[in-house]
Protein backbone atom coordinates (compact mmCIF):
# COMPACT_ATOMS: atom_id res chain seq x y z
CA UNK A 1 0.00 0.00 0.00
CA UNK A 2 1.22 3.32 -0.80
CA UNK A 3 1.98 5.16 3.04
CA UNK A 4 0.84 8.67 1.75
CA UNK A 5 -2.63 7.06 2.12
CA UNK A 6 -1.95 5.01 4.81
CA UNK A 7 -0.92 8.46 6.97
CA UNK A 8 -3.37 10.88 8.74
CA UNK A 9 -3.27 13.17 11.60
CA UNK A 10 -4.98 10.37 14.10
CA UNK A 11 -6.43 7.48 13.98
CA UNK A 12 -9.33 6.36 15.97
CA UNK A 13 -9.33 2.47 17.05
CA UNK A 14 -13.00 1.23 17.82
CA UNK A 15 -15.92 2.07 15.45
CA UNK A 16 -18.55 2.48 18.50
CA UNK A 17 -20.70 5.33 20.04
CA UNK A 18 -17.38 7.13 21.18
CA UNK A 19 -14.85 6.61 18.33
CA UNK A 20 -17.49 7.81 15.56
CA UNK A 21 -18.19 10.59 17.71
CA UNK A 22 -14.85 11.62 18.13
CA UNK A 23 -13.74 11.03 14.82
CA UNK A 24 -16.24 13.80 13.86
CA UNK A 25 -15.60 16.29 15.96
CA UNK A 26 -11.61 15.87 14.99
CA UNK A 27 -12.83 16.30 11.51
CA UNK A 28 -14.51 19.32 12.00
CA UNK A 29 -11.80 20.84 13.25
CA UNK A 30 -9.51 19.79 9.93
CA UNK A 31 -8.37 16.44 10.82
CA UNK A 32 -8.06 13.86 8.45
CA UNK A 33 -9.39 10.80 10.33
CA UNK A 34 -9.39 7.32 10.00
CA UNK A 35 -11.36 4.82 12.05
CA UNK A 36 -10.45 1.11 11.85
CA UNK A 37 -12.52 -1.11 13.55
CA UNK A 38 -12.42 -4.95 13.78
CA UNK A 39 -15.80 -5.95 13.43
CA UNK A 40 -17.53 -6.17 9.39
CA UNK A 41 -20.13 -3.23 10.70
CA UNK A 42 -19.53 -0.70 12.96
CA UNK A 43 -21.53 0.13 15.87
CA UNK A 44 -19.44 -1.27 18.89
CA UNK A 45 -21.44 -1.76 22.09
CA UNK A 46 -23.44 0.83 21.69
CA UNK A 47 -25.50 -0.66 19.05
CA UNK A 48 -26.24 -3.37 21.75
CA UNK A 49 -27.30 -1.43 24.04
CA UNK A 50 -30.71 -0.26 25.23
CA UNK A 51 -30.34 2.96 24.11
CA UNK A 52 -31.07 5.07 27.49
CA UNK A 53 -28.90 8.94 27.59
CA UNK A 54 -28.95 10.15 31.56
CA UNK A 55 -28.66 14.31 31.02
CA UNK A 56 -29.57 17.28 32.96
CA UNK A 57 -30.66 20.92 32.07
CA UNK A 58 -31.80 19.24 28.16
CA UNK A 59 -34.47 20.31 25.90
CA UNK A 60 -36.82 17.61 26.81
CA UNK A 61 -36.48 18.77 30.66
CA UNK A 62 -37.35 21.92 29.58
CA UNK A 63 -40.04 21.46 27.66
CA UNK A 64 -41.52 19.74 30.44
CA UNK A 65 -40.87 23.01 33.10
CA UNK A 66 -38.31 20.58 34.77
CA UNK A 67 -35.89 22.84 36.37
CA UNK A 68 -32.76 21.12 37.04
CA UNK A 69 -28.83 21.96 36.85
CA UNK A 70 -25.36 19.22 36.06
CA UNK A 71 -24.43 20.54 39.84
CA UNK A 72 -27.97 18.36 41.00
CA UNK A 73 -26.84 15.54 38.38
CA UNK A 74 -23.11 14.93 40.03
CA UNK A 75 -24.70 15.17 43.14
CA UNK A 76 -26.66 12.25 42.73
CA UNK A 77 -24.64 10.47 40.70
CA UNK A 78 -22.53 9.66 43.82
CA UNK A 79 -26.02 7.98 45.46
CA UNK A 80 -25.50 5.00 43.13
CA UNK A 81 -22.25 4.25 44.77
CA UNK A 82 -23.33 4.83 48.64
CA UNK A 83 -21.66 2.17 50.68
CA UNK A 84 -19.39 0.53 48.48
CA UNK A 85 -16.21 1.90 48.74
CA UNK A 86 -14.98 2.47 45.21
CA UNK A 87 -13.44 5.85 44.56
CA UNK A 88 -14.41 7.85 41.50
CA UNK A 89 -12.93 10.10 39.65
CA UNK A 90 -14.81 13.11 40.23
CA UNK A 91 -12.70 15.27 37.42
CA UNK A 92 -14.34 13.07 34.96
CA UNK A 93 -17.77 13.12 36.50
CA UNK A 94 -17.49 16.44 36.48
CA UNK A 95 -16.77 17.09 32.69
CA UNK A 96 -19.38 14.15 31.76
CA UNK A 97 -22.78 16.33 33.78
CA UNK A 98 -21.58 19.65 32.24
CA UNK A 99 -21.55 18.47 28.47
CA UNK A 100 -24.21 15.75 28.96
CA UNK A 101 -27.13 17.92 27.81
CA UNK A 102 -24.91 19.69 24.91
CA UNK A 103 -23.47 16.50 23.32
CA UNK A 104 -27.44 14.98 23.90
CA UNK A 105 -28.10 18.46 21.80
CA UNK A 106 -26.09 17.69 19.14
CA UNK A 107 -26.67 13.93 18.49
CA UNK A 108 -30.26 15.71 18.13
CA UNK A 109 -28.92 18.00 15.34
CA UNK A 110 -27.59 15.38 13.42
CA UNK A 111 -30.87 13.66 13.31
CA UNK A 112 -31.14 11.19 16.15
CA UNK A 113 -34.49 11.04 18.28
CA UNK A 114 -34.79 10.72 22.15
CA UNK A 115 -38.23 10.29 24.21
CA UNK A 116 -38.17 11.57 27.80
CA UNK A 117 -37.11 12.57 29.94
CA UNK A 118 -38.13 9.57 32.59
CA UNK A 119 -37.41 8.94 36.16
CA UNK A 120 -34.94 6.97 37.66
CA UNK A 121 -34.38 6.23 41.29
CA UNK A 122 -31.54 8.34 43.01
CA UNK A 123 -32.00 10.86 40.59
CA UNK A 124 -33.85 14.18 41.72
CA UNK A 125 -35.39 14.93 38.36
CA UNK A 126 -36.18 12.65 35.12
CA UNK A 127 -33.18 12.90 32.84
CA UNK A 128 -33.11 9.46 31.02
CA UNK A 129 -33.98 9.71 27.44
CA UNK A 130 -34.60 6.75 25.73
CA UNK A 131 -33.37 6.76 21.55
CA UNK A 132 -35.97 5.67 19.26
CA UNK A 133 -36.98 3.37 17.62
CA UNK A 134 -33.75 1.64 18.71
CA UNK A 135 -30.09 2.12 19.59
CA UNK A 136 -29.05 1.15 15.34
CA UNK A 137 -30.28 5.02 15.22
CA UNK A 138 -26.94 5.65 16.83
CA UNK A 139 -24.39 3.96 14.43
CA UNK A 140 -26.61 4.54 11.55
CA UNK A 141 -26.76 8.83 12.13
CA UNK A 142 -23.19 8.93 13.00
CA UNK A 143 -22.37 6.68 9.85
CA UNK A 144 -23.93 9.54 7.95
CA UNK A 145 -22.02 12.01 9.50
CA UNK A 146 -18.80 11.07 9.30
CA UNK A 147 -19.74 10.19 5.27
CA UNK A 148 -20.46 13.93 5.38
CA UNK A 149 -17.42 15.06 6.73
CA UNK A 150 -15.18 12.65 4.84
CA UNK A 151 -14.09 10.21 7.90
CA UNK A 152 -12.44 7.22 6.59
CA UNK A 153 -13.64 4.22 7.75
CA UNK A 154 -12.04 0.82 7.66
CA UNK A 155 -13.86 -2.34 9.22
CA UNK A 156 -12.47 -6.01 8.95
CA UNK A 157 -9.50 -4.43 10.30
CA UNK A 158 -7.82 -5.85 13.52
CA UNK A 159 -4.70 -2.91 14.91
CA UNK A 160 -2.10 -5.56 16.59
CA UNK A 161 0.46 -3.30 17.89
CA UNK A 162 1.26 0.34 18.41
CA UNK A 163 3.94 2.33 16.23
CA UNK A 164 6.49 4.06 18.91
CA UNK A 165 9.20 6.90 16.96
CA UNK A 166 11.03 9.02 19.93
CA UNK A 167 9.04 7.82 22.81
CA UNK A 168 5.53 8.79 21.15
CA UNK A 169 2.47 6.88 19.56
CA UNK A 170 2.95 7.90 16.20
CA UNK A 171 0.31 4.75 14.56
CA UNK A 172 -0.45 1.40 14.48
CA UNK A 173 0.22 -1.91 12.93
CA UNK A 174 -3.23 -3.89 11.63
CA UNK A 175 -4.18 -7.14 9.99
CA UNK A 176 -6.34 -5.95 7.39
CA UNK A 177 -9.04 -8.35 6.34
CA UNK A 178 -7.71 -11.50 8.33
CA UNK A 179 -4.58 -11.27 6.36
CA UNK A 180 -2.92 -8.40 5.20
CA UNK A 181 -0.47 -6.39 7.85
CA UNK A 182 -0.93 -3.05 7.66
CA UNK A 183 0.83 0.28 9.51
CA UNK A 184 -1.45 3.06 9.32
CA UNK A 185 0.47 6.83 10.42
CA UNK A 186 -0.99 9.32 12.44
CA UNK A 187 1.14 12.95 12.99
CA UNK A 188 -1.59 14.04 15.91
CA UNK A 189 -1.76 10.50 17.68
CA UNK A 190 -3.71 7.46 18.52
CA UNK A 191 -7.41 7.62 20.24
CA UNK A 192 -7.99 4.38 21.46
CA UNK A 193 -12.40 4.08 21.89
CA UNK A 194 -12.66 0.32 21.34
CA UNK A 195 -14.89 -1.18 24.21
CA UNK A 196 -14.57 -2.43 27.48
CA UNK A 197 -13.34 -5.94 28.27
CA UNK A 198 -16.81 -8.14 29.17
CA UNK A 199 -15.98 -10.52 26.43
CA UNK A 200 -12.51 -10.91 27.51
CA UNK A 201 -11.95 -14.52 29.51
CA UNK A 202 -8.28 -13.31 30.36
CA UNK A 203 -9.14 -9.66 31.71
CA UNK A 204 -12.72 -10.26 33.48
CA UNK A 205 -10.78 -13.61 35.07
CA UNK A 206 -7.68 -11.11 36.44
CA UNK A 207 -9.74 -8.61 37.81
CA UNK A 208 -13.40 -9.81 38.37
CA UNK A 209 -12.40 -13.47 39.57
CA UNK A 210 -13.22 -16.97 37.46
CA UNK A 211 -16.75 -16.89 38.30
CA UNK A 212 -17.37 -14.08 36.89
CA UNK A 213 -15.14 -14.89 33.85
CA UNK A 214 -17.55 -17.75 33.23
CA UNK A 215 -20.64 -14.81 32.38
CA UNK A 216 -21.34 -14.19 28.86
CA UNK A 217 -20.68 -11.42 27.07
CA UNK A 218 -23.58 -8.99 25.42
CA UNK A 219 -21.41 -8.10 22.90
CA UNK A 220 -18.80 -10.94 22.04
CA UNK A 221 -16.87 -8.30 20.25
CA UNK A 222 -16.32 -6.65 23.62
CA UNK A 223 -12.62 -8.29 24.25
CA UNK A 224 -10.70 -5.14 25.54
CA UNK A 225 -8.54 -4.46 22.93
CA UNK A 226 -8.18 -0.49 23.42
CA UNK A 227 -7.08 -1.64 26.95
CA UNK A 228 -5.00 -4.10 26.07
CA UNK A 229 -2.85 -2.09 24.28
CA UNK A 230 -3.27 0.54 26.31
CA UNK A 231 -1.77 -1.89 29.04
CA UNK A 232 0.97 -2.91 26.89
CA UNK A 233 2.21 0.80 26.55
CA UNK A 234 2.65 1.66 30.19
CA UNK A 235 -1.19 2.58 30.88
CA UNK A 236 -3.21 1.23 33.65
CA UNK A 237 -6.33 0.14 34.54
CA UNK A 238 -8.75 1.98 37.64
CA UNK A 239 -11.39 0.50 39.11
CA UNK A 240 -11.10 -2.73 36.38
CA UNK A 241 -12.68 -4.42 40.02
CA UNK A 242 -15.85 -3.01 39.67
CA UNK A 243 -18.53 -5.45 38.71
CA UNK A 244 -21.87 -3.35 38.71
CA UNK A 245 -23.45 -4.47 35.14
CA UNK A 246 -23.98 -8.27 35.58
CA UNK A 247 -27.43 -9.12 34.30
CA UNK A 248 -29.64 -11.97 33.58
CA UNK A 249 -31.43 -11.87 30.26
CA UNK A 250 -33.13 -13.86 28.19
CA UNK A 251 -31.17 -15.12 24.93
CA UNK A 252 -31.44 -13.10 22.00
CA UNK A 253 -34.46 -13.39 19.98
CA UNK A 254 -34.65 -13.99 16.28
CA UNK A 255 -34.86 -10.90 14.08
CA UNK A 256 -38.31 -9.65 13.86
CA UNK A 257 -39.63 -6.89 11.13
CA UNK A 258 -39.90 -4.42 13.78
CA UNK A 259 -36.36 -4.20 14.65
CA UNK A 260 -35.61 -3.48 11.53
CA UNK A 261 -37.29 -0.31 10.96
CA UNK A 262 -35.16 2.20 9.93
CA UNK A 263 -34.04 4.59 12.02
CA UNK A 264 -34.98 7.73 9.88
CA UNK A 265 -35.38 10.47 11.42
CA UNK A 266 -39.49 11.08 10.48
CA UNK A 267 -39.99 7.68 11.60
CA UNK A 268 -38.91 7.93 15.10
CA UNK A 269 -40.84 10.82 15.47
CA UNK A 270 -43.80 9.57 14.30
CA UNK A 271 -43.00 6.63 16.81
CA UNK A 272 -42.44 9.16 19.68
CA UNK A 273 -45.61 10.71 18.91
CA UNK A 274 -47.23 7.59 18.84
CA UNK A 275 -46.23 6.80 22.76
CA UNK A 276 -47.22 10.29 23.67
CA UNK A 277 -50.79 10.05 22.12
CA UNK A 278 -52.33 6.64 21.03
CA UNK A 279 -54.11 4.86 23.47
CA UNK A 280 -51.84 2.02 25.57
CA UNK A 281 -53.54 -0.66 24.09
CA UNK A 282 -53.12 0.15 20.63
CA UNK A 283 -49.37 1.07 20.77
CA UNK A 284 -48.27 -1.34 23.67
CA UNK A 285 -47.66 -4.57 21.55
CA UNK A 286 -45.51 -2.53 19.17
CA UNK A 287 -43.41 -1.51 22.10
CA UNK A 288 -43.33 -5.22 23.30
CA UNK A 289 -41.73 -6.13 20.33
CA UNK A 290 -38.81 -3.61 21.19
CA UNK A 291 -38.51 -4.14 24.70
CA UNK A 292 -38.71 -8.18 25.45
CA UNK A 293 -35.87 -8.92 22.89
CA UNK A 294 -32.99 -6.89 25.14
CA UNK A 295 -34.47 -7.64 28.75
CA UNK A 296 -34.22 -10.35 31.24
CA UNK A 297 -36.19 -11.33 34.41
CA UNK A 298 -36.41 -9.03 37.26
CA UNK A 299 -36.91 -10.66 41.04
CA UNK A 300 -40.31 -9.55 41.07
CA UNK A 301 -40.77 -13.23 39.10
CA UNK A 302 -39.08 -15.36 42.14
CA UNK A 303 -40.82 -13.02 44.75
CA UNK A 304 -44.24 -14.27 42.92
CA UNK A 305 -43.21 -17.67 42.95
CA UNK A 306 -41.26 -18.97 40.07
CA UNK A 307 -38.31 -21.02 40.55
CA UNK A 308 -35.06 -21.53 38.38
CA UNK A 309 -33.48 -24.79 36.86
CA UNK A 310 -30.20 -25.44 35.10
CA UNK A 311 -30.04 -27.33 31.80
CA UNK A 312 -29.77 -30.84 33.81
CA UNK A 313 -33.16 -29.89 35.57
CA UNK A 314 -31.76 -29.12 38.67
CA UNK A 315 -32.91 -26.06 40.89
CA UNK A 316 -30.96 -23.18 41.03
CA UNK A 317 -30.94 -21.07 44.41
CA UNK A 318 -33.15 -18.24 43.31
CA UNK A 319 -34.01 -16.96 46.84
CA UNK A 320 -31.93 -13.63 46.41
CA UNK A 321 -30.60 -11.36 44.56
CA UNK A 322 -27.58 -13.80 44.25
CA UNK A 323 -29.46 -15.74 41.58
CA UNK A 324 -27.66 -13.65 39.13
CA UNK A 325 -24.39 -15.09 40.11
CA UNK A 326 -25.57 -18.59 40.66
CA UNK A 327 -26.65 -18.88 37.59
CA UNK A 328 -22.62 -18.15 36.31
CA UNK A 329 -22.12 -21.16 38.43
CA UNK A 330 -24.52 -23.76 36.75
CA UNK A 331 -23.37 -25.74 33.77
CA UNK A 332 -22.92 -23.44 30.73
CA UNK A 333 -24.58 -20.76 32.22
CA UNK A 334 -27.83 -21.83 31.10
CA UNK A 335 -31.29 -21.71 33.31
CA UNK A 336 -34.68 -21.56 32.72
CA UNK A 337 -37.36 -20.13 34.98
CA UNK A 338 -40.39 -22.53 35.46
CA UNK A 339 -43.90 -21.67 37.53
CA UNK A 340 -47.76 -23.28 37.83
CA UNK A 341 -50.92 -21.69 37.34
CA UNK A 342 -50.96 -19.28 40.36
CA UNK A 343 -47.92 -17.62 39.92
CA UNK A 344 -48.60 -16.97 36.22
CA UNK A 345 -51.74 -15.23 37.38
CA UNK A 346 -50.09 -13.36 39.41
CA UNK A 347 -47.63 -12.37 36.79
CA UNK A 348 -50.10 -10.53 34.79
CA UNK A 349 -50.38 -7.09 36.18
CA UNK A 350 -48.50 -4.45 38.45
CA UNK A 351 -46.66 -5.26 41.44
CA UNK A 352 -45.95 -8.68 39.53
CA UNK A 353 -43.84 -8.04 36.49
CA UNK A 354 -41.43 -9.85 34.63
CA UNK A 355 -39.33 -7.54 33.27
CA UNK A 356 -38.66 -3.75 32.98
CA UNK A 357 -37.10 -1.51 30.85
CA UNK A 358 -36.55 2.08 31.88
CA UNK A 359 -39.02 4.74 31.45
CA UNK A 360 -41.19 2.53 29.07
CA UNK A 361 -42.67 -0.13 30.12
CA UNK A 362 -42.82 -2.94 32.45
CA UNK A 363 -43.33 -6.36 30.76
CA UNK A 364 -45.85 -9.17 32.12
CA UNK A 365 -46.78 -12.62 31.18
CA UNK A 366 -49.12 -11.86 28.06
CA UNK A 367 -46.35 -9.50 27.01
CA UNK A 368 -43.70 -12.34 26.50
CA UNK A 369 -46.38 -14.93 25.43
CA UNK A 370 -47.56 -12.37 22.26
CA UNK A 371 -43.86 -11.41 22.15
CA UNK A 372 -41.36 -13.82 22.70
CA UNK A 373 -42.68 -16.89 21.75
CA UNK A 374 -39.51 -18.64 21.08
CA UNK A 375 -38.68 -18.74 25.00
CA UNK A 376 -42.06 -19.09 26.32
CA UNK A 377 -43.30 -22.75 27.07
CA UNK A 378 -47.05 -23.58 28.25
CA UNK A 379 -48.03 -27.64 29.13
CA UNK A 380 -50.24 -29.18 30.97
CA UNK A 381 -47.75 -31.95 32.37
CA UNK A 382 -44.38 -31.11 34.00
CA UNK A 383 -43.14 -33.93 31.93
CA UNK A 384 -44.04 -32.49 28.80
CA UNK A 385 -42.82 -28.89 29.77
CA UNK A 386 -39.16 -30.98 30.69
CA UNK A 387 -39.26 -31.86 26.89
CA UNK A 388 -39.99 -28.40 26.00
CA UNK A 389 -36.85 -27.29 27.32
CA UNK A 390 -34.97 -29.91 26.99
CA UNK A 391 -34.20 -31.07 30.65
CA UNK A 392 -34.32 -34.38 32.00
CA UNK A 393 -37.99 -35.23 33.19
CA UNK A 394 -37.22 -37.13 36.04
CA UNK A 395 -34.91 -35.05 37.63
CA UNK A 396 -36.55 -31.54 36.40
CA UNK A 397 -39.82 -33.18 38.52
CA UNK A 398 -37.98 -34.24 41.60
CA UNK A 399 -36.14 -31.06 41.83
CA UNK A 400 -39.48 -28.58 41.49
CA UNK A 401 -41.64 -31.08 43.56
CA UNK A 402 -42.98 -29.32 46.52
CA UNK A 403 -42.38 -26.00 44.78
CA UNK A 404 -45.05 -26.33 41.97
CA UNK A 405 -48.18 -27.19 42.68
CA UNK A 406 -49.21 -30.51 41.40
CA UNK A 407 -52.44 -29.95 40.84
CA UNK A 408 -51.87 -26.88 38.69
CA UNK A 409 -53.67 -26.86 35.25
CA UNK A 410 -50.84 -25.64 33.36
CA UNK A 411 -47.16 -25.31 33.81
CA UNK A 412 -45.07 -22.80 32.21
CA UNK A 413 -41.37 -22.29 31.46
CA UNK A 414 -39.38 -19.33 30.29
CA UNK A 415 -36.02 -19.99 28.77
CA UNK A 416 -32.91 -19.85 28.23
CA UNK A 417 -31.97 -17.33 30.36
CA UNK A 418 -28.09 -16.58 30.73
CA UNK A 419 -26.40 -14.29 33.28
CA UNK A 420 -24.44 -11.52 31.15
CA UNK A 421 -21.81 -9.31 32.01
CA UNK A 422 -23.09 -6.31 30.16
CA UNK A 423 -20.38 -3.71 30.41
CA UNK A 424 -17.28 -3.68 32.56
CA UNK A 425 -16.41 -0.18 34.92
CA UNK A 426 -12.62 -0.60 34.70
CA UNK A 427 -10.83 2.11 31.96
CA UNK A 428 -6.97 3.61 30.98
CA UNK A 429 -6.44 5.99 33.61
CA UNK A 430 -6.44 9.68 31.65
CA UNK A 431 -6.59 12.85 32.15
CA UNK A 432 -8.83 15.93 31.47
CA UNK A 433 -7.77 16.14 27.39
CA UNK A 434 -8.51 12.05 27.71
CA UNK A 435 -3.95 11.67 27.26
CA UNK A 436 -3.38 8.26 28.51
CA UNK A 437 -1.33 8.61 31.85
CA UNK A 438 1.35 5.69 33.07
CA UNK A 439 1.54 5.06 36.88
CA UNK A 440 3.36 7.88 37.45
CA UNK A 441 0.30 9.98 36.30
CA UNK A 442 3.08 10.99 33.52
CA UNK A 443 1.35 11.32 29.78
CA UNK A 444 1.90 8.56 27.06
CA UNK A 445 2.84 11.08 24.18
CA UNK A 446 0.53 10.50 21.57
CA UNK A 447 -1.76 7.96 22.83
CA UNK A 448 -5.40 8.83 23.81
CA UNK A 449 -8.33 7.19 25.49
CA UNK A 450 -11.89 7.50 25.41
CA UNK A 451 -15.46 5.85 26.36
CA UNK A 452 -15.09 2.73 27.96
CA UNK A 453 -11.28 2.58 26.88
CA UNK A 454 -11.13 6.12 28.88
CA UNK A 455 -13.27 6.16 31.76
CA UNK A 456 -10.18 6.58 33.89
CA UNK A 457 -12.51 5.10 37.31
CA UNK A 458 -15.57 6.67 36.50
CA UNK A 459 -18.15 5.16 37.76
CA UNK A 460 -21.08 5.00 35.92
CA UNK A 461 -23.80 3.42 37.21
CA UNK A 462 -27.65 3.62 36.58
CA UNK A 463 -28.95 3.60 33.21
CA UNK A 464 -27.86 6.10 30.44
CA UNK A 465 -24.53 6.85 31.77
CA UNK A 466 -22.54 4.56 29.75
CA UNK A 467 -23.71 5.53 26.87
CA UNK A 468 -23.80 9.11 27.82
CA UNK A 469 -19.98 9.06 28.64
CA UNK A 470 -19.47 7.12 25.14
CA UNK A 471 -20.63 10.10 23.14
CA UNK A 472 -19.90 12.79 25.95
CA UNK A 473 -16.21 11.68 26.05
CA UNK A 474 -15.89 11.37 22.23
CA UNK A 475 -16.97 14.71 21.87
CA UNK A 476 -14.38 16.34 24.03
CA UNK A 477 -11.69 14.12 22.65
CA UNK A 478 -12.18 14.47 19.24
CA UNK A 479 -12.40 18.48 20.67
CA UNK A 480 -9.26 18.47 22.46
CA UNK A 481 -6.93 16.35 20.55
CA UNK A 482 -5.62 19.47 18.24
CA UNK A 483 -4.27 21.39 21.00
CA UNK A 484 -1.96 19.13 21.44
CA UNK A 485 -0.17 19.11 17.47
Amino acid sequence: MNPKLNTFDLIVVGAGGSGLTAAIHASQRGMKVMVLEKAPKIGGTTAWSVGSFTASQTLHQKELGIQDHPDFHFEDMALFNQGKGEVDNLALRRLFVDAAAPTLHWLMDIGVVFDGPYPESHHRHPRMHNVIPNSKSFAYHLRKECARLGVTIQTHCKVLELIHENERVVGVKALLNGQDLVDYRAHSGVLLTAGDFAASKELKEKYLGPDMAKAASVNPLATGDGLHLGLQNQGFLRNAHYASALKMRFVEAAPHWIQKIPPYAFIAKTITWSLKHLPQAMIRPFVMKFITTVLGPEMTLFQSGAVMVNQSGQIIDSSSTDVVFNLVKSPGNKGFIVFDQACADRLKAWPNFISTAPGVAYAYLGDYESARKDIFHKCSRLDELAGKIGVDPQTFKTSTQGLLEASSPFFYAMGPVRSYVTITEGGLVVNENFQVLDAQSQVIEGLYAAGSNGQGGLLLEGHGHHIGWAFVSGKLAGERILKFN
